[in-house]
């Protein structure tokens, strides 16, 4: 039986769509391999999927007109809701509206994707609402133009990313748990893309039968690679960032384990935690009750990785759904955080929620 949440796609636009899910995404690492000459970074990182979502409600209109209703803090008068929207209504010519209620339970400024998600969930809810259907191949060039991490949850899939995160390679990475926090500062992308701390990182990342990115060939994406699938990876010997490069073919058992290890590093980190003291004491912070830390995205919000043994006993539930439970689970440990920090224990997603609602 088709849940009434999720209908099956229909040719007619609906009515309504309720608590429809946007998750989150945490990056396991992220290098700046490059700059284009336009200004923009280059990147590679692996972006996962959480159970930590904002939760949003979708109403047809037939006046054409778009309206965005805040059910907590106000967000900014003109989203990435408003504007995925209205750039679907343009693109496709529909005439009809929505009110757009936003639940927003994720962290703004956090590096976790939240805006990017709420548009990509935008862009399939009316997909489905408006009865219009189309394929995510026709939906992806629209969340491009919104931002670079919008076609990373409109793909729906785990992704080993590059370019400025226009070119997704879907993963499938083992299931993970995480302990997520967001101190209360949040710093500016552009403060940390243009710090002189900075630097261009030396460890390049192949991905088995995934072309770099500059390299003029097409990628065939039709298929998921699995975490084993990193099997050439270009490493600094010397663990720097200069000289002594070689190619170390590592068995895949191995590079499951370096993955799930945390191998890699976020280079976006060393100039958040230069812009505020609070990323260095959130990091320390998980450090030293998980044993690892790093930073997502271009922050302020950290997570590690929680091995079994470190989870406790209510923490045996499986969340399978984060539009039912956006607040992930809480773990006892998090509840330790300083006043204005906010924190989550969180699974990975294979899939995102909403991975049937376009066809491939």
């Amino acid at each position: 039986m088709t849940s009434p949440l999720f209908p099956p796609p229909s040719a007619a636009p609906l009515n309504a769509l309720y608590d429809v899910p946007a998750p989150a995404k945490l990056n396991l690492f992220l290098h700046v391999v490059g700059k284009r000459p336009d200004g923009y970074h280059l990147l590679q990182s692996l972006f996962v999927l959480v159970d930590w979502a904002d939760t949003l409600h979708f109403e047809r209109r037939a006046d054409g007109a778009l309206h965005r209703h805040d059910r907590g803090d106000a967000l900014p008068a003109d989203d990435l809701c408003l504007r995925a929207a209205r750039a679907l209504q343009q693109a496709s010519g529909c005439a009809h509206g929505v009110d757009i209620h936003i639940d927003k339970r994720l962290p703004s400024g956090a590096g976790m994707g939240g805006g990017s998600s709420d548009a990509a969930s935008t862009l399939l809810a009316l997909n489905r609402l408006w009865g219009l259907n189309w394929s995510r191949e026709r939906l992806l060039p629209i969340a491009l133009k919104l931002g670079a991490d919008v076609p990373f949850f409109v793909g729906g899939r785990n992704a080993f990313v590059e370019g400025i995160g226009e070119i997704l390679r879907p993963v499938d990475v083992p299931a993970l748990r995480l302990a997520v926090i967001k101190p209360a500062v949040s710093i500016g992308t552009k403060e940390i893309f243009s710090s002189p701390l900075l630097q261009r990182s030396e460890s390049v990342a192949i991905v088995a039968g995934f072309p770099a990115a500059n390299d003029g060939r097409d990628a065939d994406n039709s298929k998921p690679a699995t975490a084993a699938s990193f099997l050439e990876t270009e490493i600094d010997s010397s663990g720097g960032r200069e000289g002594n490069m070689h190619r170390d073919r590592q068995t895949p058992e191995i590079l499951v384990q370096q993955l799930y290890e945390g191998w890699g590093r976020n280079d976006l980190q060393p100039p958040a935690q230069a812009a505020s003291h609070e990323v260095s004491t959130a990091l320390e912070w998980l450090q030293t009750r998980y044993g690892n830390s790093r930073m997502t995205g271009s922050g302020s919000a950290v997570f590690a990785r929680v091995q079994p043994s470190l989870i406790t006993a209510q923490e045996t539930d499986t969340v399978t759904d984060p539009g039912s439970n956006p607040e992930a689970t809480p773990d006892g440990r998090l509840n330790e955080l300083p006043p204005g920090w906010v924190g989550r224990m969180c699974r990975s997603l294979a899939v995102h929620p909403l991975r049937g609602w376009a066809d491939d």
